[in-house]
């Protein structure tokens, strides 16, 4: 079972970050990939939903905040583009499989493939063994980082936009569906930065107010000879503190870096907050990680 050592705890704890090279099967990854091969191959996506998803602090306000289809995604299976796939018309100008940057937020719930990997007895055991008493599910994402245009992600902290009080209850789980390559847009990340705080909050305006969102505070210009970059191969998990600083950039290569990440809050004494634009619903309350 994926119980971590006392050396790998300590590292995470040092680190804000942990490799876990094979801990899916190439099985397993496949599995995931042809699951999301029909997915997309029966996706029917309405014009008006046809939002380009970014990451740069204007273009997420404009398009994502904008969007009640990105701000109501928490409970569904979505679908957000690359830049530059559409024309004016919102007609696709490359293949749809070939201009998806994402799929959210809720794979982990309504689809049995990825319920399975999500509630996995190796995830429980992994959860297990970071001493995780309650943890629940609060969202997923199939990221496909296209070749050529698959879009840089800027450096941010995963709790500027799931934030809970007190902080530190919030573990990314990042699982590489194909191997992740400085060339074609592995994770970077800045060892030891988990450790002072959030700067940057994302937060969900009052309803039928617009843009959707709005930030409070600033991501600071984080020095670029910080991060260190973290190539894996198929099947890695990589930990992710939630106050770790973390981006990837453009992918330039002739290969996508395709990932299945989801979110676990320890939800014992943790308040979720009420102005994070996740928010569970009636339909979907966060589910418990340990069946």
């Amino acid at each position: 079972m994926a119980c971590l050592s006392p050396s790998q705890l300590q590292k995470f704890q040092e680190d804000g970050f942990l490799v876990l090279e094979g801990f899916l099967s190439a099985e397993e990854c496949v599995a995931m990939q042809q699951r999301i091969g029909k997915i997309v191959a029966e996706m029917d996506v309405p014009p008006h939903c046809r939002t380009e998803f970014s990451t740069h602090e204007e273009e997420q306000l404009q398009a994502q905040g904008s969007t009640d289809y990105f701000l109501s995604s928490g409970d569904k299976i979505r679908f957000f583009f690359e830049k530059g796939v559409f024309d004016e018309k919102g007609n696709f100008l490359v293949p749809p499989e070939k201009s998806i940057n994402k799929i959210g937020h809720a794979l982990h719930a309504h689809d049995p493939i990825f319920r399975s990997i999500t509630h996995s007895p190796k995830v429980q055991a992994l959860a297990r063994s970071l001493g995780l008493q309650m943890p629940v599910v609060v969202q997923s994402m199939y990221i496909f980082k296209q070749p050529h245009i698959g879009g840089e992600v800027f450096p941010h902290q995963d709790a500027s936009f799931l934030y809970t009080e007190p902080l530190g209850r919030v573990l990314g789980v990042w699982i590489a569906l194909e191997d992740a390559t400085v060339e074609n847009g592995c994770l970077w990340f800045i060892p030891g930065s988990h450790t002072s705080g959030v700067s940057r909050r994302m937060v969900r305006a009052p309803a039928g107010s617009a843009p959707g969102t709005s930030f409070l505070g600033s991501e600071p210009a984080w020095d670029n000879s910080l991060f260190v970059p973290t190539p894996v191969q198929k099947g890695a998990l990589v930990l992710i503190h939630g106050e770790v600083v973390h981006k990837s950039k453009q992918n330039l290569s002739d290969c996508s870096r395709q990932a299945y990440t989801f979110h676990l809050m320890e939800a014992s004494g943790t308040t979720w907050s009420p102005e994070n634009w996740l928010q569970p619903t009636a339909e979907l309350p966060f589910p418990p990680l340990y069946t």
